[in-house]
């Protein structure tokens, strides 16, 4: 009697697996793929924000004073950090379309089992029917001994479990199926997206790369121009330097000459430290000694320069004679007026002079107006102030200083 209990329990687990095992828990796609793409996604982003950042230093230079060469060199760093970026996602794209094709043909693999298992369970599902639902009841009690019988219930139970594993078998190739072909799905869109950023960044690279090699061309025809500017300067400070050292010599000589007058006095005086007036007012652009330029050049200043409109008038600090009322090169029209004693004052980067050589001008007469020679320069007076033909700061000649 136990046995026939037995051999009914049994018959009912196996009813109830035919009819609807619980649903098992939904394959999951292999984590290996999903780690290495999140490593590339990790990499990709390190490496977005590496331009992101430089792309902000280069907003700060152009915003701010900088050099051609910074920028270059700004644009270099972006063009290598978006390289790498492109290799990262042609890394990602080869990663992806790996997964794609493994993901397929498992998915081809998972469809054709499903295909063969449910084609076996509905052979079995037919079978059972056709023996109706009291056969495995009547093979039991048809037994001839209790051997047979227990022989009988382990066929059945074995039985039992095979079909209860081919539910759950099929169960689970079903949702392997859903698994793969969501996962396919995420892949297409990924493989679309990386192309698509992709070509972003091919059409970024090629930009930058042609930024990089403009800006580099500008560089290259900036430091040569700066380089000829600066020989232009030598030469044109050395030809002042000139005019005013053969004044000298000249005003010595007639000085130890036998029969000589008295020379006249300077009229800048030490007393005048500090107090005279501003040829031109405006404000200081440059200042006296050596400066470094934006291209990282030097630049040597004899005197300062003062930012004034075009057409603004400039007037002598001193009475004096106008030694020299022509165009000197870099420094444009030039006036340099002698005060005596060996001191003179030069006015450089006039747009129109207003006296002559050797014409007596007193104290605050119009020489000209401000002009606009130099083209790395706004519109400007250079002046400078050489006691005994020597240039100093004129800064500390002029009142209150600025």
């Amino acid at each position: 009697m136990r046995a026939v209990v037995a051999f009914a329990f049994a018959v009912a687990v196996t009813g109830a697996a035919i009819a609807g095992t619980p649903t098992i828990a939904r394959a999951q796609a292999s984590g290996a793929p999903e780690q290495r793409l999140r490593q590339q996604q990790d990499e990709l982003d390190k490496l977005r924000k590496e331009r992101s950042d430089l792309e902000k230093k280069m907003a700060d230079l152009q915003r701010s004073a900088r050099t051609l060469s910074d920028e270059v060199t700004n644009l270099e760093a972006q063009r290598k950090a978006t390289a790498r970026l492109v290799g990262a996602l042609d890394q990602q794209l080869e990663t992806i379309n790996t997964e794609v094709v493994k993901a397929g043909s498992g998915l081809v693999k998972a469809e054709s089992e499903l295909v063969n298992k449910r084609t076996a369970l509905q052979r079995r599902m037919v079978e059972i029917y056709k023996r109706g639902s009291l056969y495995d009841v009547e093979a039991m009690l048809s037994a001839q001994s209790f051997a047979g019988l227990v022989a009988r219930y382990k066929y059945l139970h074995e039985l039992a479990l095979h079909d209860r594993g081919l539910v759950r078998r099929v169960e689970g190739l079903r949702d392997q199926i859903i698994s793969q072909r969501l996962l396919l799905v995420r892949l297409q869109d990924e493989v679309a997206r990386n192309r698509s950023e992709k070509d972003r960044e091919a059409r970024r690279l090629a930009e930058l790369e042609s930024r990089r090699q403009r800006n580099l061309t500008t560089v290259q025809r900036s430091a040569t121009q700066t380089r000829e500017r600066l020989t232009q300067l030598a030469r044109d400070e050395a030809k002042v330097a000139g005019v005013i050292a053969s004044l000298e010599t000249v005003r010595r000589r007639a000085e130890m000459s036998p029969n000589a007058r008295p020379a006249a006095p300077s009229s800048i005086r030490t007393s005048d430290l500090g107090k005279l007036d501003w040829p031109v007012d405006g404000t200081i652009l440059y200042r006296f000694g050596r400066v470094i330029n934006p291209n990282n050049t030097t630049t040597r200043w004899n005197g300062i320069g003062i930012g004034a409109s075009v057409g603004t008038a400039v007037k002598s600090i001193a009475a004096g004679e106008v030694v020299l009322a022509d165009n000197v090169g870099t420094y444009g029209p030039t006036v340099i007026v002698q005060h005596g004693g060996g001191d003179y004052s030069v006015y450089g980067s006039l747009s129109r002079i207003d006296v002559r050589k050797g014409q007596q001008i007193p104290k605050g007469q119009t020489i000209g107006t401000v002009g606009a020679t130099d083209p790395d320069l706004p519109p400007h007076l250079h002046f400078e102030i050489r006691p005994k033909g020597r240039s100093v700061d004129p800064l500390e000649w002029l009142r209150g200083q600025r």
